[in-house]
């Protein structure tokens, strides 16, 4: 039996205790509790959240509710209803895959945020989140404390459950343990993967796994969730990247090197001259010769700043700071601009272990050749002072495409009037399901097919040929399998060389068996409830929430699922310790709901 445990938390004191495991535990309580005449909640998730959702209305059932649970099948369904707003409370959950707070508050908790599924519109909540955003890790921390006060101390527009840790499996017999990466937030890294005998790299394919079978899309702005983001993440690449413990690092990324000019407003990229772009024919990779460079990084950009450029923009809220992006062709400006943090000319930054000294700047991309000292440099410039853009800017939707290929696609309708019945984005998976991969990626790897039943993806030829970032498996493969154990059954039968996403309850089995690595890290997850608060809802009374949030006792969760998971207050616990702690207190519920239930007249 073999496990790793990674610890990579930023902060000692957020560390999880992590318990052997044992026989799961349900957790303790009647159903009984509740009574006629007493509040009726309609408790919304879907089918892989069917044991937190049987232990929240056990808990809330036994604290005087009656609980009306609607279960979806899948994801796609409990959106579906999500949208509809019949629910009361909804069970969601949310990754941070940027490593920065403001992505975990910004998205669920701002006004204006696309996962703000609850209603929440307080302005204060805004401008602490604006405040935030334009602070350095060290000023921040105090600051996203007041922002967790507020929100669920104070308001209680939000219930923590849990946070997740992250499991992936291995058939270590099967896949070189060395090459296996568990970054805290950034997607796996498929081109760092390969097999225990290497000569299966260019043979055999790499099997893996996901539980949503349908695809938002493929359009990097147009989706954010976990049915494209790990697949987005290897078909495009990106300007900078995140390192495992969420440093932000050029290293196999787009850009050589980058730089923050004094103001933290401007921020500078040398591109590399060796990634390409690929495209599908009959099922498999080509290669295209056209290189990825600086006009693409600015196409691209650009448009995921501007709310309009595409119909269902999912990420605008990731990159509306940007207020230009362009291409460098002077020299002079890069000598004269200073580092923020070195104080030294962003020239000498960006020159930093290139293959050769920056000799001149070019702005058109088939012109570059680094070896000769040729480069491109994009600038992008920040509407206030802004360092998480970074962060950002390593995220799948900050992916780098193809301006011809997107605009050819995209000119055939018009955005203001797009109709999704008979108009097709740049992106759309049921095009591509339906044999037209019109996708041009400048990824370690190319999606050549899907159907209903998987996803297969070729290595890209033209993506840094040489380097020790160049793929080295070329084929690889995920498989839709909804059911957190059917998953397993797959991986156990050797249908599945790695198991992205292990259930809790089934990593004592795996370890079992000495043929499998179970790795342990830290993953920026977390599982809480949105309160409906839109429209008159119930839980518009802060007694009803607060009644709600007091009879959830959070060491059920963790006894259930071996502790493998650990407390939560907030979407971004994991990343920032406020020393918040949720509490359980059936007593104060039972206050919070005699209150309501008297301001309602029952």
């Amino acid at each position: 039996m073999k496990r790793k445990v990674i610890s990579l938390l930023l902060c000692a004191a957020m560390v999880f205790t992590m318990a052997a495991c044992g026989k799961t535990k349900k957790p303790s309580g009647s159903s009984g509790g509740a009574s006629e005449g007493s509040v009726t909640l309609r408790v919304l998730g879907y089918s892989a959240q069917e044991s937190s959702l049987n232990i929240l209305r056990d808990q809330l059932t036994k604290a005087g509710f009656n609980v009306d649970l609607n279960t979806q099948p899948d994801y796609s369904s409990f959106k579906t209803v999500l949208d509809t707003g019949n629910w009361d409370v909804a069970m969601s959950g949310w990754t941070t895959v940027t490593g920065n707070p403001d992505y975990a508050a910004r998205d669920v908790y701002a006004s204006y945020g696309e996962y703000n599924a609850g209603g929440i519109n307080d302005e204060k909540v805004d401008e602490i989140i604006d405040k935030a955003a334009e602070e350095t890790p060290a000023e921040y921390q105090a600051t996203y404390k007041e922002l967790e006060d507020y929100v669920v101390t104070e308001n209680v527009y939000t219930l923590p459950l849990f946070a997740n840790k992250g499991i992936r499996a291995i058939n270590n017999t099967v896949v070189d343990e060395s090459t296996v990466r568990n970054p805290q937030s950034r997607s796996a890294v498929w081109e760092n993967y390969s097999y225990v005998d290497p000569s299966q790299n260019e043979t055999r394919t790499l099997m893996m796994t996901q539980t949503m079978n349908v695809l938002t899309s493929l359009d990097p702005i147009q989706a954010n969730d976990g049915s494209i983001n790990q697949l987005s993440s290897n078909i495009n690449v990106r300007i900078v990247n995140l390192e495992d413990d969420d440093t932000v690092t050029s290293d196999g990324s787009l850009s050589l090197n980058h730089a923050i000019a004094e103001g933290n407003s401007d921020y500078y990229f040398i591109l590399r001259d060796d990634v390409f772009f690929s495209r599908a024919e009959n099922n498999h990779v080509v290669a295209t010769d056209v290189r990825v460079g600086a006009e693409d990084v600015e196409f691209s950009l650009k448009r995921a700043a501007d709310q309009n450029s595409v119909a269902l923009h999912k990420t605008y809220n990731l990159h509306n700071h940007m207020k230009d992006v362009t291409i460098v062709d002077n020299l002079d400006e890069l000598s004269t601009v200073l580092d923020s943090d070195t104080g030294k000319p962003i020239l000498e930054v960006l020159s930093d272990g290139l293959p050769s000294g920056i000799q001149s700047l070019t702005t058109d991309k088939t012109q570059v050749d680094n070896a000769n000292g040729v480069y491109q440099v994009v600038k992008v410039t920040t509407t206030t002072p802004f360092p998480q853009v970074l962060n950002y800017l390593a995220h799948q939707s900050a992916g780098i495409l193809n301006k011809e290929a997107v605009t050819e696609m995209n000119s055939k309708f018009d955005v203001a009037s797009y109709d999704a019945t008979k108009d097709v984005c740049y992106g759309d998976s049921a095009n591509i399901k339906a044999g037209n991969n019109h996708l041009w990626m400048s990824g370690p790897y190319a999606l050549v097919g899907l159907d209903d039943y998987q996803v297969t993806f070729e290595k890209n030829p033209g993506y840094m040929a040489g380097t020790e970032y160049e793929p080295k498996i070329t084929n690889t493969a995920i498989k839709f399998i909804k059911d957190a154990s059917s998953a397993t059954s797959s991986f156990r039968s050797g249908e599945i060389d790695i198991l992205d996403t292990v259930a809790t309850n089934d990593v004592a089995t795996l370890e079992e068996s000495d043929d499998y690595t179970v790795y342990v890290y830290t993953r920026h997850a977390t599982t809480y409830c949105d309160f409906n608060m839109k429209d008159g809802n119930i839980l518009s009374n802060i007694d009803l929430r607060k009644a709600v949030s007091y009879a959830v006792n959070q060491e059920d969760y963790i006894s259930y699922n071996n502790e493998l998971v650990g407390p939560l207050y907030s979407t971004f616990s994991t990343l920032i310790d406020t020393g918040n702690k949720h509490e359980f207190s059936l007593e104060k519920s039972a206050e919070h709901l005699k209150a309501y239930l008297e301001t309602a007249g029952k």
